[in-house]
């Protein structure tokens, strides 16, 4: 008898002993006789993490497999073969029908584990030699259960649509970069990444790209059968940005007047509040804020702002201190051609449109050099440290822990201010209220290197406690020689 050994199911193998093996780690207090009702109750803590990244690692493996089987299948379901295609044997309109028949999953899943496979498959020479796939690093990542197939399949993608404007090395360069940093990452980060790579590997397209957002912006004001006033709007990135970053600083400014401050929080420098506000009916707001949802509290921002616009003569609302900064470097400033990025939009956007906004009151071009060192944070009217607050935010980019916007972030000393902590940019931090809240319960430690912020889990959660990148950083476009 000869025994076959698939090479390419060694690696799925190896994930399965490994959840195999961390399960048992994490009953490991138990004694053998011991009898349990539940043995995911009865697993520590740590245990417990060990399995779910041991499982998700399975699960990368069998995807990674299942798209070299969903390629197999179009290559045999192929239009031309006609009725003899495998799909029409099998009784299915089409491969994707039959893969998503087996998965119960949905036709356009099974799409993406095709177009993965096919991606990621070798190629026959004209010769009849064999050659390596066209996106190599992915297939590496895939075949090693480093990244999804979801991942794989935008990253592909993005390489595919630009690979005209690159050469094979830049393209090269560029695949190993964007996989490298999807390694580890939810598919919602990479989704940014791959926006702001985008614009960086084809700046010729943003501009357009921009502009054709901008024709399309549209707001429809209509009153239903119930009373009902709906709003229905698409804002380009730049007539979006503002008001977003108004409507988010209400939200905020009523969350803290409810916890009984309306200050922007420790670290913003002194005489860093918003200054006095009123509202119609404050003590109304207090005794209701809890019953109402984000939604909820945006809609009421909005009014907020139309009466404030109809009604009132001098500032009262909380906006002092809001401004959209937009991010942009030196020398795309000066040749006018480049990719400038706005805090808390994740769509980049080229030169024209930062020019534009800059001419708005309240809107900052931030100047950046060939290190992301900031040469220009621009001027706004503030009661507390404008350069200080500009530059964590250009650091951060918001809260640097779960990346959200600037207008609801609050810069914290890393060194508390009452322990000796300086109120210098290597000792600020922006947290949102919950992300601030989580890292002093869990005892995470955070270090700022430089332009990074990094965030060190504690050894129950990570017994490596390996470094997680935060902050802006994680979500910008950083090449391989960058990277080194």
């Amino acid at each position: 008898m000869v025994a076959i050994t698939v090479e390419h199911l060694a690696p799925l193998v190896q994930a399965l002993d490994a959840v195999d093996d961390r399960w048992l780690r994490a009953l490991g207090g138990l004694h053998p006789s011991a009898v349990i009702d539940d043995d995911v109750d009865a697993m520590s803590d740590d245990g417990m993490l060990a399995v779910n990244d041991a499982l998700a690692a399975v699960e990368r493996h069998c995807q990674a497999l299942h798209a070299r089987i969903a390629n197999g299948i179009s290559k045999r379901s192929a239009p031309e073969l006609g009725s003899d295609g495998l799909s029409r044997k099998a009784g299915y309109k089409s491969p994707a029908k039959l893969i998503a028949a087996s998965t119960g999953g949905h036709p356009a899943d099974a799409q993406r584990l095709i177009q993965v496979g096919d991606a990621t498959a070798g190629r026959m020479t004209f010769t009849g030699e064999r050659a390596p796939s066209r996106h190599p690093h992915v297939t590496a990542a895939l075949e090693a259960g480093d990244v999804h197939v979801a991942a794989a399949s935008l990253i592909t993608r993005l390489l595919d649509k630009v690979a005209f404007r690159l050469d094979r090395a830049a393209l090269a360069e560029a695949e190993e970069a964007l996989v490298e940093q999807a390694v580890g990452l939810p598919l919602s980060d990479v989704q940014v990444i791959l926006r702001r790579a985008e614009a960086y590997l084809d700046p010729d397209g943003l501009e357009p790209k921009i502009e054709d957002l901008r024709l399309e912006r549209s707001l429809k004001i209509r009153e239903d059968a119930s009373g009902m006033i709906i709003f229905d709007g698409r804002l380009d990135p730049a007539t979006g940005a503002p008001v977003k970053a108004a409507i988010e600083a209400l939200v905020t400014a009523q969350i803290r007047a409810l916890r009984g401050s309306n200050r922007p929080g420790e670290g913003e420098g002194e005489g860093g509040g918003a200054g006095e506000w009123t509202w119609s009916d404050r003590a109304d707001m207090s005794r209701h804020l809890e019953q109402r949802t984000i939604q909820q509290l945006q809609a009421d921002a909005l009014a907020e702002l139309c009466k404030h616009v109809l009604s009132c003569t001098e500032t009262v609302l909380p906006l002092a201190n809001t401004t959209v900064v937009v991010r942009i470097p030196l020398d795309a400033l000066t040749s006018g051609t480049g990719v400038a990025t706005i805090d808390g939009i994740q769509q980049p956007v080229d030169v024209g449109t930062v020019r534009r906004m800059a001419a708005d009151a309240e809107i900052i071009p931030l100047v950046l050099g060939a290190e992301s060192e900031v040469l220009d944070c621009g001027r706004s009217r503030r009661l507390f440290t404008a350069a200080q607050r500009l530059a964590v935010i250009e650091r951060d980019g918001g809260c640097a822990g779960c990346g959200a916007p600037p207008g609801i972030a609050e810069a914290h000393h890393l060194r508390w201010w009452s322990h000796g902590g300086r109120t210098s940019l290597d000792n600020l931090v922006l947290l949102c209220s919950s992300c601030h809240h989580r890292i002093h319960k869990d005892e995470w430690e955070i270090r700022v290197s430089g332009p990074d912020v990094w965030f060190v889990p504690p050894a129950h959660i990570d017994s490596s406690r390996t470094p997680r990148l935060g902050g802006r950083r994680r979500y910008d476009y950083r090449r391989a020689a960058d990277a080194a």
